[in-house]
């Protein structure tokens, strides 16, 4: 079964309407205690979209947008209710770097201020581990969490110098970076890659503007060259249906440059050790058998996913 590694789906829905979109507050800039598994929705109609196109399994929660944006979860395309379909219930916790953490805020304004706005955060959340005084506070609990390195932070930085930022924000306190997005990543290969930090890449095919201005169909081959993990997400799309296909984007990054496997293991195995799923990802003795079967190569925009499994039961068995 298919990976979505980074989206938004279940709190984001099919219509486009306030009733279904629920994947960003914008009250605050910072908000880590805000939890996908409260929002989300296992009977939205965009999950069975996604189902039925080969994806068992989606790694979805609060979108870029805000310095910290709130958590994220990963859950199983199959199940009427959260509990049943839950994998996992806090996966990253995710910020956001650059332009698209400001417009939605009187403040932060600037880069600066926002990257001094989270460092801030941090230290607050590092004294209260360390036994300094602090109030009891939700988010900050969540802070201690990346922090303490039970908790990857999964950081949104599209242009050359956010990454830096990122990397740098990485080394100051050691926590388990994903780098999401990542339209620049081409520009900062050998910096990822010494920094060892996997990268959860935007969609291959999304409209290069404003932040992704300068997004090329070749870096996840670029990437994958340097030893860089790389896994391909839908992101979130602000215009009906709300998602892209996972598949899609792995195809064309193979058209450009990323070898077969990889593609295809940019959402199966690779995005399953990304975000630290160790049931799904592969088909091997003692993995849950969640399954998406083709009538010709995935990879061909003319073939059709005829049948889906999760957990060894059918969910989808009309070609798609």
């Amino acid at each position: 079964g298919l990976i979505d590694p980074r989206g938004t789906v279940g709190l984001s829905g099919i219509y486009n309407v306030p009733a279904d979109q629920d994947q960003l507050d914008t009250s605050e800039p910072m908000q880590p205690a805000l939890r996908a598994l409260d929002a989300y929705n296992p009977r939205e109609q965009l999950v069975s979209f996604v189902q039925q196109l080969g994806f068992t399994t989606v790694h979805t929660g609060h979108a870029p947008g805000a310095l910290i944006s709130g958590q994220t979860a990963t859950f199983s395309t199959a199940g009427t209710t959260v509990e049943a379909s839950l994998r996992d219930s806090i996966t990253t916790v995710a910020f956001t770097l650059g332009p698209d953490a400001q417009a939605r805020f009187e403040s932060p304004g600037t880069r600066a201020k926002g990257v001094a706005m989270l460092r801030q955060a941090l230290h607050d959340a590092q004294a209260a581990m360390n036994g300094e005084e602090t109030e009891e506070d939700l988010g900050q609990g969540v802070l201690q969490d990346v922090l303490r390195g039970e908790v990857p932070a999964l950081i949104t930085a599209h242009r050359a110098h956010d990454i830096q930022t990122a990397l740098r924000l990485q080394e100051e306190f050691g926590f388990d970076l994903i780098l999401d997005g990542a339209a620049e990543a081409y520009l900062m290969t050998e910096e990822i890659a010494e920094a060892d930090v996997p990268v959860i890449l935007h969609p291959t095919m999304a409209r290069p503007s404003g932040t992704t201005q300068n997004a090329a169909f070749t870096t996840a081959g670029v990437l994958h060259d340097a030893g860089v993990p790389v896994a391909i997400q839908t992101g979130w799309e602000p215009y009906v249906p709300k998602t892209r296909i996972a598949l899609y984007e792995a195809a064309i990054a193979m058209a450009h440059g990323l070898p077969r496997e990889a593609a295809l293991a940019s959402i199966t195995r690779e995005a399953a050790e990304i975000l630290g799923l160790e049931s799904v990802g592969t088909v091997a003795p003692g993995q849950r058998a969640d399954l998406a079967l083709f009538d010709g190569d995935p990879f061909e925009y003319t073939t059709h996913v005829c049948t889906v499994l999760s957990g060894g039961e059918v969910v989808s068995d009309e070609c798609k």
